[in-house]
């Protein structure tokens, strides 16, 4: 008998979609909830906050465009996991509507050393990974940024990448490894080229079965990661909108075959709260049908 696993596997592995990235952590709730069209006066306290930033998601999520047809899977942050929609938990609604559920599970950035930000320490990981893995979710992401051309500071992001990747495969998830490279870098093919040698190294490296999924800022020259799509270690290849506007993050990615988007803002700009449900639907069902287009369909 095929397992839930295994068909989530298959659907990571060749279908045809993108991923909805809606994993906007503490720091970055309150600009979320602004683009959204929520005032930040309209919350006192964290809690609120994340109730309403809770309500906007489980209204993605929900809407009849958001489903398995073209969206593969969805980031959640960690209290949207711990959430319910449709009365159920997070993951298993969105299982229900045939998206693959993914958990944002690094405590955001290190300041800046050597050209890089690495990924702060993430006490109880392993408590929390056996968590999400227990309410069905699928795999995890975590990111680090890449802002300099350095040798050392990039290969130290892919190793501590790589490192805890291996933590996640050994409770049974797919890890989404994520070293952006920053858009507004100087240098940036020759940081990428670094990038891509660095994940090169750490692939062929890797023994059994085990296998990782890349987020990748979309690179400077198209198709640069093209044989890391096609590695027998990497199950995927998606691309993160870095700040671009979606027609601008659209049209870099369909010159990158095998690429397909795992976008955040770049899906949700056009969505507002004050939107009646059919026009946030229809709105959002815009911007799924653009984003699906250029994972699928390419120059």
């Amino acid at each position: 008998m095929v397992s839930q696993h295994d068909v989530m596997m298959a659907q990571m592995v060749s279908g045809a979609g993108f991923i909805a990235a809606l994993d906007q952590s503490g720091g970055s709730t309150p600009g979320a909830l602004k683009a959204y069209g929520v005032a930040e006066g309209s919350w006192s306290s964290d809690a609120e906050m994340y109730e309403l930033i809770h309500k906007m998601r489980v209204r993605i999520i929900t809407a009849p465009s958001f489903n398995g047809a073209k969206v593969l899977a969805a980031i959640l942050f960690e209290k949207t996991m711990d959430g319910q929609a449709d009365g159920v938990p997070v993951p298993t609604a969105l299982w229900n509507r045939g998206v693959v559920p993914f958990l944002k599970m690094d405590k955001g950035l290190e300041d800046e050393a050597d050209g890089v930000q690495m990924m702060k320490p993430m006490p109880g990981l392993d408590e929390l990974l056996a968590r999400a893995k227990g309410l069905g979710v699928f795999g995890t992401k975590m990111r680090s940024v890449v802002k300099g051309v350095s040798q050392g500071g990039i290969a130290r992001i892919v190793e501590q990448q790589f490192q805890i990747g291996e933590q996640i495969i050994g409770h049974g998830l797919m890890p989404i490894l994520e070293p952006e490279v920053s858009l507004k870098m100087e240098g940036r093919a020759e940081a990428e080229t670094i990038l891509h040698d660095e994940i090169l190294k750490h692939l062929d490296a890797m023994t059994g079965d085990r296998r990782v999924m890349l987020k990748l800022t979309i690179p400077a020259e198209a198709d640069r990661y093209a044989d890391l799509i096609g590695h027998h270690r990497v199950a995927r290849v998606v691309a993160l909108s870095g700040g671009y506007s979606r027609p601008d993050a659209c049209a870099a990615l369909a010159k990158n075959h095998g690429m397909i988007a795992s976008f955040s803002r770049a899906l949700l700009e056009d969505l507002r709260d004050g939107q009646s449900d059919e026009e946030f639907d229809r709105t959002l069902g815009a911007a799924i049908d653009e984003i699906y287009t250029a994972s699928t369909v390419k120059n």
